[in-house]
């Protein structure tokens, strides 16, 4: 599913990024290891993690997106390391449990 779809299903809010690419699985998770060990290549992935380093875990990861949850806001060298990398960020006021919940019943599984 194009992270254009996710974005309209879900009420994301687009940061920056080509909302263009395939999303086929989801991660959620805070802990960075975690994510790198266990996300599949073309995910979005649900955080409330912004700083910097999100970005060079999706990159090498080969996630697609980031959610970030709670109405939290990126930091602006988090934004331009990701428009760089080509990866698309996202944000919500709700919470992961529900965005990955939301996530889950249109289709995005992990």
């Amino acid at each position: 599913m194009k992270i254009s779809e996710v974005i309209e299903k879900v009420g994301l809010e687009v940061c920056c990024g080509n909302c263009e690419e395939e999303v086929f699985h989801g991660c959620c998770g805070d802990l960075l290891s975690e994510v790198m060990s266990h996300a599949k290549p073309s995910s979005i992935w649900v955080t409330v993690q912004s700083h910097v380093n999100i970005v060079a875990v999706a990159a090498i990861s080969g996630i697609k997106a980031v959610v970030l949850c709670n109405d939290h806001n990126y930091p602006q060298e988090t934004l331009l390391k990701a428009e760089h990398e080509k990866i698309c960020l996202l944000k919500s006021k709700k919470s992961p449990f529900e965005v990955a919940g939301l996530l889950y019943s249109i289709g995005i599984k992990p």
